[in-house]
């Protein structure tokens, strides 16, 4: 991008942040660390596992509605939204919008014990970073542009979205943009995730996730053996696919995840099945592994079911084999040149921040694959350990990285308003 959208980002970055109202939005944000830590505190404290965000989704909804959003709902997939809306436009206004989310899930069962600890600035406990930091980030935001009464020139959408998180599968966001009636005006997306004031996933990792089955006539360890094996041959097809040439650059990865089968030591199994995720940031990449991912199951099953004929053991059945696509994240990049990331670099070089590009795997991943200009970042302070039960989170510097997000996502409905 041009040397002069550069110096017009910087200016109109500069711009807002003289704005009275904006001075207020940032005041809100130092005078309220304790609110917003006891926001953070109670949302963590609310189980929300993949499709069970449902009670930390009913809690968001009424924060939002305290915080004095409009329009405030839950749609057919468990998203919570929220408008502020714009000042010079008619409700019913059908131009450009900004989304600001954040997402609701965890990786944790809903029976998994919290025992969150809060010692002054540090909240340690399972999410509080990923992403308790988000959630709270995203009501802290919502909070300040409403007290201070700041008017915004597009309509800004808080999302509180499901289904970010492993199986998941990016739910939130893909109805998001497939089925509802937001879908064709979103002119950007910001994402909160986790913790942080010095990065940004611009760059989308993309993913397919797969459930291999092989099932089989199974019997007596003794009695029936040389009964073709369902957990053998999956075995061997996971030995072979692990064989496959992987690329150093584009970067692509394979694992097995989990696998499972069998009743006891002396049974031979009937079914046998393990996961699989494919990484890559090339999407070809991961149609090549799913091709080699269906050959190696095919291989190994026809040659378990030929040594099971060729030795008259292939009376009682023969081996069969299913794969189910459990996940898919698509991969993408934001442009150079997209007026997103040259606006976040105003933002910092306003802030004295210095922003690493990243690549991750996020809700960003939807709409960057459709061409909407969209990032993730951290929501201010520091943290660890995250998708265990040591997980932590620190609100030191929380506000100088809440005041990134408000600056970046007000200079994005400026851009979108002029398009």
């Amino acid at each position: 991008m041009g040397s002069l959208f550069r110096n017009s980002a910087y200016s109109q970055v500069t711009a807002l942040a003289a704005r009275r109202a904006v001075h207020a939005a940032f005041s809100w944000l130092h005078n309220n660390p304790k609110t917003i830590m006891d926001w953070h505190r109670e949302l963590v404290a609310i189980p929300a596992p993949p499709f069970q965000e449902e009670a930390r989704a009913k809690w968001f909804a009424e924060r939002f509605h305290e915080a004095g959003l409009t329009g405030v709902e839950m749609d057919a997939e468990g998203n919570v939204l929220g408008v502020l809306p714009a000042a010079q436009l008619p409700p019913e206004s059908t131009g450009p919008v900004v989304i600001l989310s954040a997402h609701l899930d965890t990786v944790f069962p809903a029976d998994t014990p919290l025992n969150l600890v809060l010692e002054g600035d540090r909240l340690s406990g399972p999410g509080t970073s990923d992403n308790g930091a988000g959630l709270a980030g995203l009501l802290a935001i919502a909070h300040a542009l409403v007290r201070a009464g700041v008017e915004v020139p597009a309509p800004l959408i808080f999302l509180a979205n499901v289904g970010e998180e492993g199986e998941g599968n990016l739910r939130g966001v893909r109805h998001l943009y497939k089925q509802t009636t937001l879908a064709g005006r979103i002119a950007a997306h910001i994402v909160l995730d986790g913790a942080g004031a010095d990065a940004a996933v611009t760059q989308a990792l993309g993913s397919r996730r797969f459930q291999a089955t092989v099932t089989g006539p199974g019997g007596h360890s003794f009695t029936d053996a040389g009964t073709p094996n369902p957990i053998l041959a999956l075995g061997a097809a996971l030995a072979g696919l692990a064989e496959a040439p992987l690329p150093d650059e584009p970067r692509t990865t394979m694992n097995v995840g989990t696998i499972r089968g069998g009743k006891s030591v002396n049974s031979i199994p009937e079914q046998a099945q393990a996961s699989i995720d494919f990484r890559s940031t090339d999407p070809e990449q991961l149609i090549r592994l799913e091709v080699a991912l269906h050959r190696a199951l095919e291989d190994a099953v026809q040659q378990a079911n030929h040594r099971a004929s060729s030795t008259g053991k292939a009376l009682r059945g023969p081996l069969a084999f299913a794969i189910e696509k459990i996940g898919e994240r698509p991969a993408a990049s934001l442009p150079e040149e997209s007026p997103l990331l040259a606006t976040l670099r105003a933002v910092d070089r306003h802030l004295g921040l210095r922003t690493d590009l990243r690549l991750g795997s996020t809700d960003a991943n939807i709409p960057l694959s459709l061409g909407v200009p969209a990032l993730s970042i951290g929501a201010g302070g520091e943290g660890g350990a995250a998708h265990t039960l040591a997980e932590w989170y620190c609100a030191r510097d929380r506000e100088l990285g809440l005041r990134r997000v408000l600056l970046l996502t007000l200079a994005m409905l400026e851009w979108s308003a002029q398009q």
